[in-house]
């Protein structure tokens, strides 16, 4: 038997269930929906997948006698396949709008499910999002906090070991490669690339060409964790640049890729407009980068961006996975002074900087002291992310902290 890993948003959607007639958990294929619907909800609810091509047709042609089958309370897995039966679902709840975690739905395309959600379900479904694991979850610490949030308790707590960090980066966050250690990794992202390409790109109309498609993905690893130009990426496939941007939109809406957009406020510095792109999952990011050995991944040209893309998803993955929706941004001026990552929380903005090195050095801090000065009080302690186990100040609000203790 496959060893069941706690996630941080167990809590979030016992209250869901309790609150509204519907729950929506959307998140990528494998990342643990299903499983984490049957652990807590197999004895309330019945489960139906609506993947099998039988079962997607009785829900397509008679969503009626299909929902009268499946009475509620009732988890429906891949809703995506049968959208249709949404409005149907309204209709059995407006029926009975006193009943609470009757219908549990999952899908995997953001682009096509939210639509319908919103458009029919508004105000009777709560909407959750699950990622692969974080490395809290991984670690055995699903309910941990943010560093900046244990320094507002006063607590100090040292990271959990995650063994070889760079081994950890090039397995990823999917459930299935953590409870299963033996599995080979590259044979499963390998196996996950083209059955994303196959079942949930295949079915958008914005994608013709798989091929090319594949190569647009590619593409965008290399450029993980720079500015994202676009044009540039276009013009280098010889795609429209409307057809590169409906693309990207693919990707962002099946929880492939993160946007990050940069931080502006009101300082008198000229500030770059353009985003920066980043892979949800770090273990997909390697294997799209043809690194398949620590050793390697750790000295490539891609380290850098490894690392840092482990820092983005690691911080979204811990707010999703308690409902709240992360505000995260960069900070980059024309000159060329960047921070990272910018966290807002409660007003406040956490200036975060990713190293390579495991030596923490006062220059790391550098971009970090010059937002705070331009930002003023809402510029709180900053943090410099690295991959070794020390932790220093390096001034009198920056801290540099091992990647495990973020």
């Amino acid at each position: 038997m496959i060893q069941y890993i706690k996630r941080s948003l167990e809590p979030v959607l016992g209250r869901a269930v309790l609150s509204f007639p519907a729950v929506v958990l959307t998140g990528p294929r494998q990342s643990g929906k299903t499983t984490l619907l049957k652990h807590l909800f197999e004895e309330s609810h019945r489960y139906i997948s609506i993947e099998p091509p039988d079962v997607r047709a009785a829900a397509i042609e008679d969503p009626r006698g299909f929902l009268e089958a499946y009475p509620p309370p009732v988890i429906l897995d891949e809703i995506q396949y049968a959208p249709d039966l949404l409005p149907y679902i309204k209709e059995r709840i407006d029926a009975h709008r006193d009943r609470r975690g009757e219908y549990l739905l999952t899908g995997s395309q953001n682009l096509l499910l939210l639509e319908g959600v919103t458009e029919t379900l508004a105000g009777r479904a709560a909407i959750l999002r699950l990622l692969p694991l974080s490395q809290r979850e991984a670690g055995g610490y699903p309910q941990k906090p943010l560093v900046w949030e244990r320094l507002d308790q006063g607590i100090e707590t040292k990271g959990p070991c995650f063994g070889n960090l760079w081994a950890s980066f090039l397995r990823g966050g999917y459930p299935e490669l953590t409870a299963e250690p033996d599995l080979d990794r590259g044979l499963w992202h390998a196996s996950y690339v083209q059955t994303y390409l196959e079942r949930d790109v295949r079915s958008l109309r914005q994608v013709g060409d798989l091929n090319l498609f594949q190569s647009f993905v590619q593409t965008l690893a290399v450029r993980s964790g720079q500015l994202l130009n676009i044009t540039d990426v276009a013009r280098d496939l010889g795609l429209a640049v409307n057809t590169a941007k409906a693309w990207l939109s693919v990707l962002e809406a099946t929880y492939q890729v993160i946007v990050l957009r940069p931080y502006f406020a009101n300082v008198g510095k000229r500030l770059v407009k353009t985003p920066k792109i980043y892979f949800t999952d770090v273990g997909t990011l390697c294997y799209l980068a043809g690194l398949k050995e620590p050793s390697h991944a750790a000295s490539s040209p891609m380290s850098g961006a490894i690392l840092e893309t482990a820092v983005v998803s690691e911080i979204l993955k811990t707010y999703l996975h308690r409902g709240e929706d992360p505000r995260m941004h960069f900070w980059r001026t024309t000159a060329g002074t960047e921070v990272d990552l910018i966290v807002e929380s409660e007003g406040r903005l956490f200036p975060i900087e990713v190293k390579l090195s495991a030596t923490p050095k006062q220059a790391m801090a550098k971009g970090i002291k010059i937002f705070q000065k331009d930002l003023g009080e809402r510029a709180v302690e900053g943090f410099v992310i690295h991959p070794g186990d020390v932790r220093l100040p390096l001034g009198p609000e920056v801290m540099a902290l091992p990647f495990a203790e973020l």
